[in-house]
């Protein structure tokens, strides 16, 4: 970020479809074609390098009378801020000589008129230095190229060079993408190393080390500094659609990379703070966020609530997970403010509207909610902060209407409803966010936050998650096959939304249910393997079948932060790290079954120092690394 590349595995920028590099959410180039001697070379391999970086491999055989077997390879590393360094290399036992065309073109379109196919033709080229230049009312691109070309024809956008290659040598050129007047990209996660710990994963199963190093890979390619305020950096919610802020995802995203480091929390929670709507009014407090779909069934929910309840849980999971006290203090106004909202959105009725005031009382945001008062009551508490009392009340009070109104009984044991309405019917849908409320926070002393529903209402819930309506078999469906309007790719009416997988993961696993947790956990990671470990947002609900893959989602971002941090859940959910940094404490609660067999993290940060875990087969855990004087909690 700011700055991607989409091609296919063809390695031509043909202009078709969302092909083209782009920065800050514009096409600056849509076509880049290379031919060799007169023709396009043939496609051998297409391999991504690294999260900026792809390898394209083509060959030619420059001459009819050569044989069978090609004679120059053609080789294009490929970078998402705008560079491509072609190669040739001469196999041939005999000088070569030949033209190389390069055909570029470029629409400067926006990337949603792109996406919706409502781009006009190709802008008229100019030659410019050495290479070519395109302008329109939006903006202008100009493309240089080292070496300069021998000719130039701006009419066909073509740059040409005669290129002579002795027995076995080779010959480069290096293209340079960019907006006029601006330098190169600078990603934040190639400058920011310390944003996130360079964790690595390695056991019985050699899927972790490669999902876990991707995913840390992809957040640290995601992220964006504030422009106001460079130092403070946040996750973009996904590429191509969202390379911007989306509060809730960034929000929770951040939560569940803190093995990695507190970074991204508190430069998220700062970023933040500042657009946080202060003053008097119904939404003072809120993190404003906008409507977003929710399926089918309900009305649109709203992003700016899910961010409100989540600041104050980040917050006090990254103090427990390390941030020091002074980042602390100086973000706790920021929480308050937030919880004040809370409490007065919620009223005497208890319950929390979804959008506020007319909406709604979600399942998934009463779960939200729920934490959010207890784990805030804790952090008010310990940084002597009056509020407290009156969030935990308010919580006994929610705690005891969700298990009256909002279970739905039935013939087989019952469920929790998605919504209630406001005149207190409810929704009887089994959804994907039911899974938010096994997610009930993490409290001092390595200790959980209880949790919305009672104990034999839970088992309930992870049996219906843990079954075929929901388990896929590539992970958690966002509703079950039985219900109305169920379609496999609905992101929220069948699809698997990887992050709500994880929290089912490693929900199910904290309350003790590790067969359902563990079938869940295979699935995603059999999906992983199949997406070459970048795990998108989401991806079609159908059932797993033998030799059978999931199907992508059109829409779905990729990488996604959410989906790239729910990777470094599921895997650290296994060890089961529950950190107390203020008390000098970490507790382990490893997942006994071992799942994925014997499991090694290392590089992981808790107290604000290196932290290393091992889980045997046993499921035994034992810290291997660890911060001075942090202490093994029981």
């Amino acid at each position: 970020m700011p700055a991607l590349a989409i091609s296919t595995d063809q390695g031509q920028l043909t202009g078709r479809g969302l092909e083209g590099f782009y920065r800050a959410g514009r096409r600056l180039l849509s076509r880049c074609e290379v031919r060799v001697a007169g023709r396009e070379p043939i496609a051998v391999q297409a391999r991504m390098l690294s999260a900026d970086r792809a390898r394209f491999v083509a060959t030619l055989r420059p001459s009819a009378d050569g044989g069978p077997d090609p004679d120059v390879v053609v080789e294009r590393t490929r970078y998402a801020d705008g560079t491509e360094r072609i190669v040739l290399r001469s196999a041939a036992g005999r000088p070569l000589r030949f033209p190389v065309e390069v055909s570029l073109g470029t629409d400067l379109a926006e990337l949603g008129a792109v996406a919706s196919g409502n781009t006009g033709p190709e802008l008229p080229a100019s030659v410019h230095d050495s290479g070519m230049r395109w302008s329109s009312p939006s903006g202008h691109c100009v493309v240089t190229a080292h070496p300069a070309p021998a000719d130039a024809l701006a009419s066909a956008g073509l740059l040409r060079w005669e290129v002579e290659l002795p027995p076995g040598g080779t010959w480069s050129l290096e293209l340079r993408v960019r907006p006029e007047g601006a330098g190169p990209v600078r990603a934040v996660g190639l400058g920011a190393s310390l944003s996130l710990a360079p964790a690595r994963a390695v056991g019985d199963d050699p899927r972790v080390r490669t999902l876990l190093d991707r995913s840390v890979e992809d957040l640290q390619a995601l992220l964006l500094r504030d422009p106001e305020h460079p130092t403070d950096v946040h996750l973009a919610a996904g590429a191509p659609w969202r390379c911007g802020l989306a509060p809730a995802e960034a929000l929770a995203a951040a939560r569940m990379a803190l093995p990695l480091g507190t970074r991204v929390a508190e430069g998220t929670l700062r970023t933040l703070a500042r657009r946080q709507l202060v003053g008097k009014g119904p939404r003072a407090g809120m993190i404003p966020g906008p409507l977003r779909n929710t399926g089918p069934h309900l009305p649109p929910g709203c992003t700016g609530i899910e961010a409100t309840l989540l600041f104050p849980v980040l917050l006090t999971e990254a103090w427990r997970w390390g941030l020091s006290a002074q980042e602390t203090e100086e973000l706790l106004p920021a929480a308050e403010r937030c919880l004040r909202w809370l409490l007065a959105a919620a009223g005497d009725g208890g319950r929390l509207p979804d959008p506020y005031p007319d909406g709604p009382a979600r399942c998934e945001t009463q779960a939200h909610a729920h934490r959010a008062a207890l784990l805030g009551a804790d952090l008010l508490d310990a940084h002597g902060r009056s509020g407290g009392t009156d969030l935990r009340q308010w919580a006994e009070r929610l705690r005891s209407t969700f298990r009256k109104v909002f279970w739905v009984e039935d013939r087989t044991g019952g469920r929790p409803a998605a919504a209630c309405l406001a005149d207190g019917r409810p929704v009887p849908l089994l959804t994907g966010g039911a899974a938010h409320l096994l997610d009930t926070g993490l409290l001092g002393s390595g200790a959980l936050a209880p949790g919305l529903l009672d104990k034999v209402q839970t088992e309930q819930l992870a049996r219906l998650l843990g079954g075929p309506a929901m388990d896929s078999g590539w992970g958690l469906r966002s509703l079950g096959v039985k219900e109305a309007a169920y379609n496999p790719f609905g992101h929220r009416g069948g699809a698997v939304r990887v992050h709500e997988t994880a929290v089912a993961v490693s929900g199910l696993a904290a309350a003790g249910y590790e067969k359902e947790a563990s079938a869940l956990l295979r699935g995603v990671m059999a999906a992983a393997e199949t997406f070459g470990y970048r795990l998108p947002e989401m991806y079609a609900g159908e059932q797993r079948t033998e030799d059978g893959a999931p199907l992508p989602h059109p829409a779905a971002c990729r990488p996604a932060a959410t989906a790239a941090a729910a990777g470094v859940q599921l895997l650290t959910a296994l060890a089961g790290i529950r950190p107390d940094a203020p008390s000098g404490t970490v507790t382990l609660r490893p997942v006994r079954c071992a799942p994925l067999g014997e499991l090694g993290l290392t590089a992981l940060r808790v107290a604000g120092a290196p932290f290393s875990v091992r889980v045997s087969r046993l499921g035994l855990a034992m810290v291997e690394e660890a911060a001075d004087g942090l202490q093994l909690g029981v």
